[in-house]
């Protein structure tokens, strides 16, 4: 974001909803071809939340998420982050706040397969222009805070899969951001490598204060939310909070919880 955005964003710290959306439709093509992913969406979503967005395939979740993370812009509609109307930002500033206020964690763990663990962390830090000291002390930092101190040094290829995934959430937290946004992060995880990485997302808005958007489509990974928001045919259809989430089990802290598994 420009200064002057970026200023405002900051000025609007504290009030809630951290993020608001009101009448948000997204059509891709045109004419005969023309396909409404979206069909109205109103949806608030407060500082410290955690949230799982449900649906069937086709039900708009991903295009919700798209829109959520600045990665795409409503055909309609009002998106607030902070009190700030993202779809009013350029190209450049809605990078901006992605940089400084979002955090991605995908299914594929797009790791780097020939760079260690350390330096697929210090990547967001590097873009953002920190020197090399400062990056590979913050890096250092989010890998033990996901249980990977000690494997700084290790490539992708060296690593389990839920290992990886950790790493990946490092990568995500390491600028610090207000909201992690989850596509999918069991997807390619056993059941019991998915529990530690729901555990860890768990801990991460428990004791950072992180907001957690979350898609998945299975039930026992959105037990772990506070909230779960299924959408269907482009809509919100049902938006529950959940009175005991799976999380609450979580106590240990992350290193000694999730050891090197």
């Amino acid at each position: 974001m420009s200064d002057e955005v970026s200023d405002a964003a900051t000025s609007t710290a504290g009030r809630a909803p951290l993020i608001r959306l009101r009448g948000i439709t997204k059509t891709y093509g045109q004419g005969q071809a023309a396909f409404q992913a979206l069909k109205g969406v109103d949806l608030d979503i407060e500082q410290g939340d955690f949230v799982a967005i449900m649906g069937p395939s086709g039900s708009g979740k991903s295009t919700a998420m798209n829109t959520l993370g600045c990665l795409d812009v409503p055909t309609t509609g009002d998106y607030l982050f902070r009190g700030i109307a993202v779809q009013k930002l350029s190209r450049d500033q809605r990078a901006r706040l992605r940089r400084r206020y979002l955090g991605f964690v995908f299914q594929g763990f797009n790791l780097l397969a020939r760079t260690s663990a350390q330096e697929n962390v210090e990547l967001p830090l590097l873009y953002r222009g920190e020197s090399a000291a400062a990056r590979h002390d913050q890096a250092r930092a989010a890998l033990a805070s996901v249980g990977l101190a000690g494997w700084e040094h290790h490539t992708p290829a060296e690593l389990s899969g839920g290992q990886q995934q950790r790493v990946a959430i490092a990568r995500a937290i390491v600028t610090r951001p207000e909201v992690l946004l989850a596509d999918e992060p069991t997807g390619n995880l056993d059941s019991q490598r998915s529990v530690e990485i729901m555990q860890l997302l768990w801990r991460l808005n428990v004791e950072q204060g992180i907001t957690v958007l979350m898609v998945t489509h299975e039930p026992d990974m959105a037990a772990f939310a506070r909230r779960v928001v299924r959408f269907v045919d482009g809509r919100v259809e049902s938006d529950r909070r959940n009175p005991q989430p799976a999380g609450l089990a979580a106590t240990a802290p992350v290193a000694e919880s999730l050891g090197a598994a």
